[in-house]
Parts: structure tokens; sequence; C-alpha cells
């Protein structure tokens, strides 16, 4: 859909809930929200296996590689209200890493699409297992979602957890404890 053609959705629906998209405080409010989903949703131009396959290193490392606290916002595919989160990732290398910045990079991607909670965490897992083929990968998302806040229960600060676990962080009962006792782990915010 085209700039010009989002800019007449936003303001037929500035008309339907009653609105007058000619008074003076809306005015450029189709372009700003046409603009801002544009943004929102750049996720579907983007590969995030590309965007690894920029950045993979040989190595014999074979320990936990974590990333956590990635912050992401998304918007939910069912009201287009805000998901607002933080992501936790994890893998096990099997002779590649990939550079630390591609992770939080591969979680923008899935997150810039309309999603819905599960899916984002098994896309990030899955797109890691492709890309880099380690010996296992674990993804945890905890979020807040403004269509259980905003409308409907109204339940304020209620909060998701979902997980996805591949290889041995799912067979491995000491591999998949130490990654929950680091991702739960206190860390200084100054360190």
């Amino acid at each position: 859909m085209s700039q010009k053609d989002l800019e007449k959705a936003v303001e037929e629906i500035l008309v339907n809930i009653g609105e007058d998209p000619k008074r003076e405080g809306l005015l450029k409010t189709p372009k700003r929200v046409a603009k801002s989903f544009q943004f929102l949703t750049k996720g579907y131009s983007q590969d995030p296996i590309e965007i690894m396959n920029q950045a993979l290193f040989s190595t014999t490392n074979d320990e936990m590689v974590l990333v956590r606290d990635i912050e992401f916002y998304s918007l939910c595919e069912h009201h287009l209200l805000p998901i607002i989160g933080r992501v936790h990732v994890a893998y096990i290398p099997n002779g590649k890493v990939v550079g630390l910045s591609k992770i939080p990079r591969v979680v923008e991607v899935f997150a810039r699409r309309l999603q819905i909670q599960e899916q984002l965490t098994e896309q990030i897992a899955d797109a890691i297992n492709e890309a880099i083929a380690p010996k296992g990968v674990a993804v945890v998302v905890h979020a807040r979602h403004m269509c259980m806040e905003m409308r409907g229960v109204e339940k304020i600060n209620s909060t998701t957890v979902s997980s996805a676990l591949r290889g041995l962080f799912k067979s491995d009962l000491r591999t998949r404890n130490e990654f929950f006792n680091l991702i739960n782990a206190n860390v200084p915010s100054n360190f």
C-alpha cells in the first residue's frame, strides 16, 4: 500500500469514529500515522537470515552466548495495539558465531511485523537456528500487551512470558537451567 493509500485509510478511520479530519489538530494526522505504520512494519521488507549472514565467524567456542534484555516494540496483529517487552536470546555455537549486534537486529525484524508473541518467539529461534546451525537456541520473551491493558480485560501490568527452545536447550536440563539462571540473575544496571 502506498503512502497516499495509507493516508486515505487513516482519514476514513477519523471520519468513521466521528472526527473531522479537517480540524486543525488532525490536518497532518493521516500523514503522520501512515509514516508511523510504515516504520512500525518495516520488518516485512527485511530478511533476518541475510542480516546474520553478514556477520558469521568461525569459532572453537562451544559455550553459551547470551544477549539478554533486548527491548522491543511490536503491534498486536489482532488489534494493532502495542506489544512492549524484552527478549533474551542464547545459543551454543557449533563452529560459528554471529556478530552480537545481529541478534537484536533479528529481534527487530520480527518485532516490526504484525505479531502475536508466541509466533515472535518462534520466529527468532528458528531464524537463528537456520542461519548458524548451533547446538541449541533459546529465546524467552516477556511482554505487556496493550490490547489487554487498554481495552478488553483492562489488566494493567500483566506480563506474558513465552519461550522457544531448540537443540541442547530442549534436551539437556543442565543447559536449560543455566540459561534460565542467567536470564533471571540480577545484573547491576551500570556494570
